[in-house]
């Protein structure tokens, strides 16, 4: 049985989905679902949802080392997508998870939309609960440019995906664009469900001694306490968007802290994804949960979905300036 009831205070409605708690442990931060339930004490009952480890058409190595660089307050990777291929994924890897325990979501990415398409239509036709699309993959076609930095090309992928399943489809917004908000319009015209907010910012570190990046790519996706406040004025944009059309969202960037889970609700989202915390306390599940029971006994709180778009914002000009 799942340590949080169905009729618990922290269960929350996700696209239909039924999460235990609003926590959701992010893409590349679990492997496919297995790793972390090694860890004495942890289990995936203390999550809502788990999302898998990008998948890809065919099988992929990744990027050459090194992969990952711990940042002040941050870490930079570029794993580079490194999987088994959709097929492996779902004939070998899908059956050992454990469905009653949460919601297990995949993650879909791709380097054309074409590619996109056939993985996604590949987990339409598997037990897997919802599918992510993450966007930020550069399409080879157009010369290496994100999908995610480019609305038209977001509704593309978006548009191909939703061809190709009748599962909730997530997108995955980059921070890495001009308006996350105009984009987030154009996906859900396209047939978003919902969103994931944010994915990573791009960041370099430097070998001052080699005058050499330190990752093997050059660069990487930084995450981390640092991208924190990014996420949550990130996430306050979307939901301007999402809010008449009821679509949810999942916050993330930053999260370690039953605290920092609470902005990102406040801020407008329905769930919130723990990330780069896991690599460092693979523990901090049980204690964010714990943190908002205490928050919302505080508060006299009856559900953690009272919480979410409660931002108060202040009034510009309200106070005056003494200089």
């Amino acid at each position: 049985m799942p340590a949080y009831s169905t009729d618990s205070p922290l269960a929350v409605d996700f696209c239909g989905m039924r999460f235990d708690t609003p926590l959701v442990l992010l893409s590349g931060c679990v492997g496919f679902g297995e790793e972390y339930t090694r860890v004495k004490g942890f289990t995936n009952r203390d999550a809502g949802a788990v999302c898998l480890k990008g998948t890809t058409l065919q099988p992929r190595l990744g990027n050459p080392p090194h992969r990952i660089c711990e940042t002040p307050e941050g870490m930079l990777n570029a794993i580079g997508l490194q999987n088994p291929g959709v097929d492996r994924v779902v004939d070998e890897i899908l059956p050992t998870l454990d469905f009653g325990e949460t919601r297990f979501i995949a993650n879909v990415s791709g380097s054309t939309v074409e590619e996109y398409e056939a993985v996604t239509r590949r987990f339409d036709d598997s037990p897997i609960d919802a599918i992510e699309i993450n966007i930020s993959c550069p399409n080879v076609k157009e010369g290496g440019v994100a999908f995610g930095n480019d609305p038209v090309m977001s509704a593309r992928v978006v548009e191909a995906c939703r061809r190709a399943t009748s599962k909730p489809l997530i997108t995955k917004l980059s921070p890495n664009q001009t308006d996350i908000a105009a984009n987030a319009r154009v996906c859900i015209e396209a047939g978003s469900d919902a969103f994931a907010v944010i994915n990573t910012l791009m960041g370099m570190a430097i070998d001052i001694e080699s005058r050499t990046p330190v990752i093997g790519n050059n660069q990487g996706g930084l995450s981390g306490p640092a991208i924190k406040p990014v996420a949550l004025l990130k996430v306050h944009q979307v939901h301007q968007v999402c809010r008449p059309h009821a679509i949810p969202i999942i916050g993330q960037g930053g999260v370690t802290t039953a605290e920092d889970a609470l902005e990102f609700l406040i801020a407008g989202a329905s769930a919130v994804g723990i990330g780069t915390a896991l690599f460092y306390d693979p523990l901090v599940c049980p204690k964010i949960n714990q943190g908002i029971t205490a928050y919302m006994e505080r508060h006299a709180l009856q559900s953690v979905t009272q919480l979410t778009g409660t931002l108060r914002l202040n009034v510009p000009g309200a106070a005056k300036c003494g200089c």
